[in-house]
């Protein structure tokens, strides 16, 4: 298994499980656009490029500069390598002392803290230790989940974590901790790194692109149909992958899913869903299967994908429309599925019936 960025990258049902896929272009390497692949974070990226005349490098030479960056952001961010950046800001035993952190970093942390605020906590990058607890740490297997957590046991947990723990000097650029708290940004990173790509692919000039890491996107100019990107968004049932439920259309905008229905484990009876609620400590029960955020960047879209969906459609959409964020909500009934979206969601809507 290649190096993961986090505990969740490859569990989580965030995006990878709800996988967004390029649809209705040309399935053929043509003379007009090339793609590039490969393996980062412990998923995969994909990236379909329009040729420009005004490129400044090769496809080759696009490449490496594309895993170079890569692997520069999971050696910063990763919780999987001892050596990284965040490994080691999360080992630092000492409290209240300023910890000097990369501008990558720094711009990651940031990000989290604003949507943190944002959502009152329902997003939240030290949360990790609640969702060991519940056991979909790396090692989840729901063939062996046997047994709930003690209520004793999260509330203790509870007391230890928590996002306002941390403090930012933005001119020394360093933080503070002032609990034992570890980060994990399996929420935001991946759409950090599909934005860091996107502004390689901009400085080399290219204009038309759609860049993809683990169901994460980001979309920019045309597809080689010469129209915006038409992207679906995948039935939300365990067994039904690759089905599309939705699709939309969208250039200049990031794009995340986030959802449940895939990583759970059942028990007496009821079911509990991998995505933990950070504010108590319990996995979230609610009707949302699956939510859509389009954002200005990538990052911004996978943190509110996260923290929308645990929230729950009512709260959920209530900020959304309230901030102005672009949302689609795929929720359960007793009749199967509904959808619901922002106002700020609809111009991107494409009408399947057509």
């Amino acid at each position: 298994m290649v190096n993961r960025l986090s505990t969740l990258f490859v569990k989580k049902a965030t995006v990878i499980t709800l996988s967004l896929f390029f649809m209705l272009a040309c399935s053929e390497q043509r003379a007009d656009h090339f793609k590039l692949a490969g393996a980062t974070m412990g998923t995969t990226y994909h990236i379909t490029v329009l040729k420009e005349e005004t490129a400044t490098v090769s496809e080759e030479e696009l490449q490496q500069a594309i895993d170079q960056q890569l692997q520069l952001i999971n050696q910063q961010m990763s919780t999987y390598l001892p050596d990284s950046e965040l490994s080691k800001i999360n080992n630092k035993p000492s409290l209240g002392e300023a910890i000097a952190v990369s501008p990558n970093l720094m711009d990651v942390l940031l990000l989290s803290h604003e949507v943190s605020w944002l959502t009152s906590g329902a997003f939240d990058i030290t949360v990790g230790p609640l969702v060991n607890l519940w056991g979909f740490g790396p090692s989840f297997d729901v063939n062996q989940q046997q047994t709930t957590p003690d209520p004793n046991d999260i509330k203790l947990l509870i007391d230890t974590i928590g996002f306002r723990h941390i403090d930012f000097d933005l001119g020394e650029s360093s933080i503070t901790k002032h609990k034992a708290i570890v980060m994990d940004l399996s929420g935001v990173a991946k759409g950090y790194a599909v934005d860091k790509i996107s502004e390689l692919l901009d400085y080399a000039g290219f204009k038309n692109y759609m860049v993809e890491i683990g169901g994460e996107l980001r979309l920019s100019g045309h597809s080689p149909r010469g129209i915006p990107w038409q992207i679906a968004i995948e039935q939300p049932e365990a067994n039904s992958l690759g089905q599309v439920f939705q699709a939309v259309s969208l250039s200049g905008a990031g794009l995340a899913t986030s959802g449940d229905y895939r990583n759970y484990f059942e028990k007496d009876g009821k079911r509990y869903s991998h995505t933990i609620d950070p504010r108590t400590g319990y996995p979230i029960d609610h009707a949302l299967a699956s939510v859509t955020v389009v954002a200005e960047t990538s990052a911004y879209a996978d943190a509110l994908a996260t923290a929308i969906n645990v929230l729950g459609p009512e709260k959920g959409m209530e900020l959304a429309n309230s901030q102005d964020i672009a949302v689609f909500m795929i929720v359960k009934t007793e009749q199967g599925f509904t959808t619901k979206y922002s106002q700020a969601f609809e111009p991107y809507i494409i009408n399947l019936s057509n």
